[in-house]
């Protein structure tokens, strides 16, 4: 045998050692899917929806059983319709009467319309609770002078009504605003800002008549301080002009009669009111029924016309 053997060039025995490594890798790519499968979720009512439109899609039509009963459409049902009721004649006449006599005939009231005066109230209500909200926040802006008594806020419906008393706001028959109140007004007019309605500004005075060189009567005194107040409102532009009127009523609008000096002091004023109007859908459907039927306006009108005192404890 000869010394010098042949060099083999056969594989060694056994796997080749990269093997290893990717037996490892797929058996990591295995857990990896098996972990997100696990993971997964099934929309039953996706799939099921989706089924039926590949369905719908392809044509497949329902799958019958072949011993199944057949299913048909009923003629009957499909052709019959009611036959039409005629009243039983009757022979005999019965007729029921009374000794009493009614005062009130009953009246049956329509349902209908006292649904739709139901929908009328409730968007006067929801108006009214709006401004209701907005009087509010300007308590709330002036709750100091509400504390003082120099102001007082009210409303009734859609109106709200900031009443500006002479303590505090005028000396006595001057129409200059004193010193300091100005910057209450500032505050009112920042509130009234995002409020929507129209701005009266209404100066009022008591019965007492004056005569001086700068005021030859009431009336020229309530149009003054109402005009200062104005003033005061349209400061810095804020505040659109075209929503202001200014008006002076002198002693013909006293809230309490003119009997003492109390009684006066509390009808000096100026008063901001502020109107705010309804839609012109809804106000176009209350003229109609106020035309049409003024005992059924005045039902649904009442709630929108209730006033309210802002009282001190509501001011937050």
């Amino acid at each position: 045998m000869s010394q010098n053997k042949e060099e083999c060039d056969c594989p060694p025995e056994g796997l080749p050692a990269y093997m290893g490594t990717f037996a490892d890798l797929m058996a990591l790519l295995m857990c990896f899917f098996v972990l997100l499968l696990s993971f997964a979720e099934m929309d039953a009512i996706k799939f099921k929806r989706l089924a039926g439109s590949m369905r719908m899609a392809f044509g497949v039509q329902r799958v019958v059983d072949a011993d199944d009963i057949p299913l048909g459409t009923s003629i009957i049902a499909q052709e019959f319709s009611p036959g039409r009721t005629e009243p039983t004649v009757i022979n005999t006449v019965i007729q029921e009467t009374i000794d009493q006599q009614l005062k009130n005939l009953p009246v049956d009231s329509d349902p209908a319309s006292d649904g739709a005066d139901d929908a009328l109230r409730k968007q006067l209500e929801n108006l009214t609770l709006q401004t209701r909200e907005d009087a509010v926040d300007l308590a709330n802006a002036l709750s100091e002078q509400i504390i003082k008594g120099e102001v007082e806020i009210e409303t009734r419906g859609r109106e709200i009504t900031v009443r500006i008393k002479e303590q505090g706001s005028f000396d006595s028959g001057s129409a200059r605003l004193s010193a300091g109140f100005d910057q209450v007004l500032f505050d009112v007019r920042d509130v009234l800002t995002d409020k929507p309605g129209n701005i009266h500004v209404q100066g009022h005075s008591d019965n007492i008549a004056i005569s001086t060189a700068r005021f030859r009567s009431n009336w020229e005194l309530s149009s003054a301080r109402a005009v200062s107040v104005a003033h005061a409102l349209l400061s810095e532009g804020v505040l659109d002009s075209a929503r202001f009127v200014v008006s002076g009523f002198a002693d013909n609008s006293p809230l309490t009669p003119n009997i003492d000096s109390a009684s006066r002091a509390i009808n000096r004023r100026v008063e901001i009111v502020i109107r705010q109007d309804i839609t012109a859908e809804l106000q176009a459907q209350l003229n109609r029924l106020k035309a049409t039927d003024p005992a059924r306006y005045e039902n649904v009108d009442s709630a929108s016309a209730q006033r309210f005192d802002i009282r001190p404890e509501e001011i937050f």
